[in-house]
This record gives C-alpha cells, sequence and structure tokens, in this order.
C-alpha cells in the first residue's frame, strides 16, 4: 500500500487588524505583519503625521498633549517645542503602559521600563544629540545605524536612521507574562535617510 502523502497549505501572513489602511514605506513594510508590542503598533497607526511649517501649529500634535495631560498638557502650546518625548509619552497612554511629566525630557526615557543590554523590536531608545537628546522606537539595524520610528524626525512621524555611535540607553517594557518570541534583533539594508539632528 503506498503512503498517503498530505500536503498543508502554508498559512498566509495576515495584516495586523490594527493596522489594517495603514501604509509603510516598503521596507519597513514587514512591520504591519508582526505581532508588536502594543506601543510600535500605536506608533505605525501615526505613521506620517506632519508638524506645520512656520508659525501654524499641527491641532493633531497639540492634541496629544492635552491627551497625555498634566503638566504637559497645560506647557505644551506649539509643534516647534521638541516632541518626541511627548509622542512616546502619547504612545504608552494609548498602550496602556506608564509615563511621568519629565517625558517632554528625551533623555529622561532612559530610566523608563527595564534597562537592556541589546536593542530588540519595540525597544524605547535614546541618543544624544547637540543641545538635547532624541527619543524613538527600535524597529531594526544595520552595521552602523538604528532604524528608528518616532515623531519630531524630519518633522514627521516617520522612519529614519541614527548612528550607532549616539546611542545612550535601550529600555524594555516589564513584560507581565513572559517575553513574545518575535521580540528580537532585527537586520536590515543600511539604505535610507539619516538623521543627525531632531530638534
Amino acid at each position: 500500500m503506498r503512503p498517503v502523502m498530505i500536503f498543508r497549505k502554508k498559512k498566509k501572513s495576515r495584516i495586523n487588524p490594527a493596522l489594517v489602511g495603514v501604509d509603510l514605506p516598503s521596507k519597513y513594510r514587514f512591520l504591519l505583519y508582526e505581532k508588536s508590542p502594543k506601543i510600535l503598533i500605536e506608533s505605525l497607526k501615526l505613521h506620517g503625521t506632519l508638524e506645520v511649517k512656520g508659525a501654524g501649529n499641527n491641532p493633531v500634535i497639540l492634541g496629544w498633549a492635552k491627551e497625555v495631560g498634566g503638566w504637559i498638557g497645560r506647557f505644551y502650546d506649539k509643534d516647534s517645542i521638541p516632541w518626541c518625548g511627548l509622542y512616546i509619552a502619547l504612545l504608552c497612554k494609548r498602550a496602556g503602559l506608564p509615563y511621568n511629566q519629565k517625558a517632554l525630557s528625551a533623555l529622561s526615557w532612559a530610566a523608563w521600563g527595564e534597562p537592556v543590554d541589546v536593542p530588540m523590536l519595540g525597544d524605547i531608545l535614546t541618543f544624544t544629540r547637540k543641545g538635547g537628546g532624541h527619543v524613538g522606537l527600535y524597529v531594526g539595524e544595520d552595521e552602523t545605524h538604528y532604524h528608528v520610528h518616532g515623531g519630531n524626525q524630519s518633522d514627521s512621524v516617520s522612519f529614519t536612521r541614527i548612528a550607532k555611535t549616539r546611542f545612550y540607553e535601550a529600555r524594555r517594557t516589564k513584560w507581565k507574562w513572559s517575553q513574545p518570541k518575535n521580540i528580537r534583533r532585527i537586520f536590515l539594508d543600511g539604505v535610507g535617510r539619516i538623521s543627525e539632528n531632531e530638534a
């Protein structure tokens, strides 16, 4: 009697339901199919939000400050004020994670969550820059740069590459149970815009 061969259909990857309709650059479209930490999912949903050039303000960004609340909600009244820290605070609020009223200071995020030696998917990364700092989320890396999704990157919510020489600290959310298997390092090609100052 011949052995019966059973072929199982390979499961098709499905876009995360929370990200249906989100348009990302082709290089980063793989993130639409990831079971990413909620903080990163919330960030990708806002991809493409732009700061208003000149004297005007984007009411969406000002609305984020009101949503975060407290001193930040009262103080933050123009999108020309660096908003990378505000952006991460908003993501934490929407993801049900803690944050504090020092959030506008990018380097204050170096004390958030759990410290990690090796950054991985969805981790909060802090960087130094002349006159201050920057904070964003890890989505990958190449040999010399981290690939970061964050706010106030070219005055927008976008992806950029930031030199590893500027890296300050990586922090990870405190998982309720065990860390998901797909929280890992992601290696990407070293092509794309490099950010040198996010002020």
